[in-house]
C-alpha cells in the first residue's frame, strides 16, 4: 500500500484548519486599537493598557490553543503511521493467504512428476522439465506456467504457408527458450501445409473448416487458458477468442474425463512417439514429449497409456498432436527427446514458448 503525498498534505491541512482559523479571527474580527482624540494622554494611555492586555491574554489563549493543536497533529501523525503499517501488514498477509491455495495445488500436482531437473523462470514463464519413465516408454514432462499470455505463440514454418522448419530452427529463429512440434500436415507439390482449421495471430490461414472424422483443434486463447476440441460452428470457436491453434487427432480429456479412444488410432500405430498437450484447473500447461525409435508400431506409447498419465496427473483437458518423427522437444538451444528418424522432422506449425 502507497501512501500518497497529497493524501498526507491534505491530513495536515485538515490538523492545522482550527489553529489557522483561531488566527484569522484574532486578526479580522479583532477591532482595530482607537485613540479618542477628546480624552487626555493619561485615559488614553489607560485603554491602550487595557487593549493591550485583552490581546495578550487572546493571544496567550492561541498559544495554548496552538500547542494542543500541535500536540494532536503529533499524536494523530502517529496514529496515522500505525494505521497504516497496520493496514500494510493486513493486505501482506491477505495477499500471502490468497496464494496460498495456488501453492498448495501446485505442490500437489508437482509431486505427482517429481523432481524437475531442469527449470526456466521469469517474469513471463516458469518451465519445469521433468522425465517420464514408467516402465513401458520413457519420454519428458514439461510443465508450464504461463505468467503473460504472450509468453506461448504459435510460429508457421518458414513464415509462409506451405512451409516447414525444424522446431529447433523454429526456436532459435524466433528467440524463443522452448518449443514443440505442434498440428498434423499434408503435403501437396513439394509444399508442406497445416491440417485442416489453423489460427494464427487471430486470424485462420486457409479459413475455418469444420470438424470431421476425428480431428480436433487445440490453441490458446487471447487470455492464455488452452482451448480444444471439435467445432462445427465457426461462431462457436471464435467466441472461444483463439490468439492461435492447430488441428491433430484424437481428443484425449475433457473436463477431467476420458474421452473414448477410436479404434483407428489405438492400433494405427499402437506405440509411437507421441507429443501431447494438456491443461490443470490452474491453467498452467502439461506437455509430454515420448521417445520411439521409429514408427512401425513397436516403440513409444498408446495413446490409452498417455491419456492414463496425464489423466493421474491431474491434468482436465488433453489433446494428442502430431507424433512419430514429428515429435519434438526443444529447451534452452538443444533437443530434448530422441526423434525417431534421427534428425528433428520439418513441420509447418510449432508452438513456442519465451522468457
Amino acid at each position: 500500500m502507497n501512501i500518497d503525498a497529497k493524501q498526507v498534505n491534505r491530513f495536515f491541512m485538515l490538523a492545522l484548519a482550527p489553529f489557522i482559523g483561531l488566527l484569522g479571527c484574532i486578526l479580522l474580527v479583532h477591532p482595530p486599537l482607537r485613540f479618542p482624540e477628546s480624552t487626555s494622554p493619561s485615559l488614553q494611555k489607560a485603554e491602550i493598557t487595557l487593549q493591550t492586555q485583552s490581546v495578550g491574554t487572546q493571544l496567550d489563549e492561541a498559544k495554548e490553543t496552538a500547542a494542543y493543536t500541535l500536540s494532536t497533529i503529533r499524536r494523530t501523525s502517529e496514529l496515522y503511521k500505525q494505521t497504516t503499517q497496520t493496514m500494510n501488514q493486513l493486505v501482506a498477509t491477505a495477499s500471502t493467504q490468497s496464494k496460498r491455495p495456488e501453492v498448495i495445488y501446485n505442490r500437489r500436482i508437482t509431486a505427482k512428476l517429481g523432481i524437475p531437473y531442469e527449470r526456466v523462470d521469469s517474469n513471463r514463464i516458469t518451465i519445469e522439465l521433468f522425465k517420464v519413465n514408467p516402465g513401458i516408454y520413457h519420454g519428458y514432462a514439461m510443465k508450464i506456467k504461463l505468467k503473460d499470455p504472450t509468453a506461448m505463440k504459435m510460429s508457421l514454418g518458414n513464415d509462409k504457408l506451405g512451409g516447414s522448419e525444424t522446431t529447433l530452427r523454429a526456436v532459435l529463429r524466433h528467440g524463443a527458450v522452448a518449443g514443440i512440434n505442434a498440428g498434423g500436415f499434408a503435403d501437396g507439390d513439394g509444399k508442406r501445409y497445416p491440417l485442416s482449421t489453423t489460427v494464427l495471430n487471430g486470424r485462420y490461414l486457409t479459413g475455418f473448416q469444420s470438424s470431421f472424422k476425428d480431428l480436433s483443434f487445440v490453441g490458446l486463447s487471447n487470455d492464455g487458458k488452452l482451448i480444444g476440441g471439435k467445432f462445427y460452428n465457426q461462431d462457436i470457436l471464435d467466441s472461444l477468442k483463439p490468439a492461435f491453434g492447430a488441428t491433430f487427432v484424437p481428443v484425449l480429456l475433457q473436463k477431467g474425463q476420458k474421452v473414448p479412444v477410436p479404434d483407428k488410432w489405438k492400433v494405427s500405430p499402437k506405440r509411437a512417439p507421441r507429443t501431447v498437450i494438456g491443461n490443470y484447473k490452474d491453467d498452467q500447461l502439461l506437455i509430454i514429449v515420448v521417445d520411439g525409435y521409429n514408427e512401425s508400431g513397436g516403440s513409444g506409447a498408446t495413446l490409452e497409456e498417455l491419456q492414463g498419465k496425464m489423466y493421474n496427473l491431474g491434468v482436465q483437458d488433453a489433446y494428442n498432436l502430431d507424433g512419430g518423427g514429428s515429435s519434438s522437444l526443444i529447451l534452452n538451444g538443444r533437443i530434448v527427446n530422441k526423434p525417431s528418424d534421427g534428425n528433428l522432422r520439418p513441420v509447418p506449425t510449432h508452438f513456442l514458448f519465451y522468457k
